[in-house]
């Protein structure tokens, strides 16, 4: 196994264990809470067991709540022993404040001390679902407690019911909050994870740029990433875009004129830029333009104007920005918003996705140009290799050939077989040379050398196996040339099962690119007879190196369909 694959081997592995690491996790915290239910519920039992006079109205049908809520959560937890589905739903914490309110009324309602009960559903729905979900829990409970108070309350309890309902509400936003930050610090790291980990280096530099500035997107909920970089050497502007819900994005960057481009570097690179525009004249002290200077590690109000522009040009509501600094050039980052507000601290946060990033996008540059030279270097010498070791002894027999041609008597019978052998020696000088030449330039090619090579190998299969293969490809192959290595190996494992292993008399190979999916389909027609159902263990395993996957489809009269997809 080569170095490439060992590393794709580690990441599907990282992989598999992050979602495994996490399946776990929620399976933990679920069991934790659902054992502490259990607690709190025998806990809440054993009260009124052990002095029911402490409180207001025990009866029968007070035991029998508390009774149902202890096998209610028994019931819970042994779902979540089992990890069902179920034990991890929002559908538990609306159950249990359904269960804490027929607790508290029926053990004297706004008196009643069970109304701790509700703040562990705020807690647990807080710091497991988030700020909204949190603030749905918090003023339910408030409403379901108040109801419960003005139901057995008198007007000597309002005071207490009133004081109760406002730390209740106090408390479950401090929690919700304490929770909304729990769960967006996991997001951050698992975004700053996700960017620091070097590409699949079979996809280049510009699939690592459009997967950075893709999940930074999604990260943020923008409605674009812009991307804007000025190479220092050469004053090129190069432009990248990516757009909420457009999945047809080509992965490279677009050259733009300094004039339009220059735009979009108006702020200074030492400062990062977060704006929201002012909802009115009145309102202006709830938006505006604030600029931090990383020197001072202050945020002020600046460049109004400068912001306004730059918000109608890229016609957003909100927008935040952060500078770029590479050894070859300088640009800036920015993330758009049509609907919501960016902050302060979504700034700083972009700033320190800029920092984690892109030194590492540059080693991947710089390592993938280091590779491309190799290789190219290498082709120079198979290349010479193959006109000195190949090339020159076919010359040589050619000009022997000619040489004996010469020498032979005009009636000699062997002169024809001479011809023959000088002819073929002349073809195969010539087709070495134009193999020798595809390694040293790609330049005077009518045809991409990927589909090139395609049809090469299919004329090889029509003329050894006597199969006809047709070739096609269908949108434009934005892949590198590792990738493209790996995807001729694919086909010719393909075209070598169906010379191997079928009778047919024709197949077909068609590509086609779309959606950052590359799909291959390799097919052969049927024979009359039934298909046999087979996996491709070969190309099963390449396919799933680079990401992607493999199905195998029968069709009428014996035809198969091995459909690779590959992400690009």
């Amino acid at each position: 196994m080569s170095w490439r694959e060992n590393t794709m081997a580690v990441h599907r592995l990282d992989k598999k264990n992050e979602i495994a690491s996490s399946l776990v996790t929620d399976a933990a915290d679920a069991q934790m809470v659902s054992r502490m239910r259990l607690v709190l519920a025998v806990s809440g039992l054993l009260a009124i067991f052990i002095d029911p006079s402490g409180l207001s109205g025990v009866d029968r049908s007070t035991w029998l709540v508390f009774s149902g809520y202890v096998f209610h959560c028994t019931a819970l937890y042994i779902f979540a022993l089992l990890n069902k589905p179920f034990s991890q739903s929002k559908l538990i914490h609306w159950m249990d404040i359904c269960w804490y309110a027929l607790i508290v009324l029926f053990t004297g309602g706004v008196s009643s001390f069970f109304f701790l009960f509700f703040f562990f559903a705020i807690l647990t729905s807080s710091f497991r679902w988030g700020f909204e979900e949190g603030a749905r829990i918090t003023i339910a409970s408030a409403a379901l407690l108040a109801a419960c108070g003005m139901t057995l309350g008198t007007e000597q309890d309002l005071p207490r019911l009133l004081l109760r309902t406002t730390f209740l509400l106090t408390f479950g936003y401090m929690s919700a909050r304490w929770g909304e930050s729990k769960i967006e610090l996991k997001r951050r790291i698992a975004l700053l994870r996700d960017v620091s980990r070097l590409s699949n280096p079979r996809f280049g530099v510009d699939h690592t740029i459009t997967s950075v500035l893709k999940k930074t997107l999604a990260f943020f909920r923008g409605s674009s990433c812009i991307l804007v970089i000025r190479d220092k050497d050469s004053a090129i502007y190069s432009l990248r875009t990516i757009k909420e819900g457009d999945t047809e994005q080509s992965i490279n960057a677009v050259q733009v004129r300094a004039e339009a481009a220059s735009r979009l570097m108006a702020f200074s690179q030492d400062h990062v830029v977060a704006y929201t525009r002012p909802l009115g004249p009145v309102m202006s002290i709830l938006g505006g333009s604030l600029l931090y200077e990383s020197a001072s590690g202050r945020w002020i109000k600046r460049e109004e104007q400068t912001s306004q522009n730059m918000a109608e040009l890229l016609e957003a509501d909100s927008f935040i920005s952060v500078p770029l600094s590479l050894r070859k050039g300088e640009g800036r980052i920015y993330v758009v918003s049509r609907r919501d507000r960016f902050s302060k601290a979504d700034a700083l946060f972009l700033s320190h996705i800029a920092e984690q990033a892109f030194p590492v996008i540059e080693n991947i540059e710089l390592l993938d140009r280091m590779a491309s030279e190799a290789v190219s270097q290498e082709r120079k010498k198979i290349a010479l290799d193959i006109h000195d070791t190949a090339i020159q002894p076919y010359i040589g027999l050619k000009m022997g050939l000619s040489a004996l041609r010469h020498k032979a008597a005009p009636g000699n019978p062997l002169i024809d077989d001479l011809d023959k052998l000088t002819s073929m020696a002349a073809q195969v000088i010539g087709d070495l040379r134009r193999y020798a030449g595809t390694f040293k330039s790609e330049s005077g090619q009518t045809e991409p050398i990927f589909l090139a090579t395609l049809r090469q190998q299919a004329a090889q299969v029509r003329e050894f196996y006597g199969i006809d293969i047709a070739v096609s490809m269908e949108g434009e192959l934005n892949v590198s040339d590792r990738l493209t290595a790996e995807v001729l190996q694919v086909v010719r494992e393909g075209l070598s099962n169906i010379c191997k292993h079928t009778d047919a008399q024709r197949g077909l190979v068609k590509l086609h690119c779309a959606d950052g999916w590359l799909k291959i389909q390799i097919e052969n027609e049927g024979i009359g007879t039934q298909a046999v159902d087979f996996t491709p263990r070969s190309i099963t395993e390449r396919a799933s190196a680079l990401g992607g996957n493999t199905q195998v489809k029968q069709g009428a009269g014996g035809s198969t369909a091995v459909l690779i997809e590959i992400p690009v």
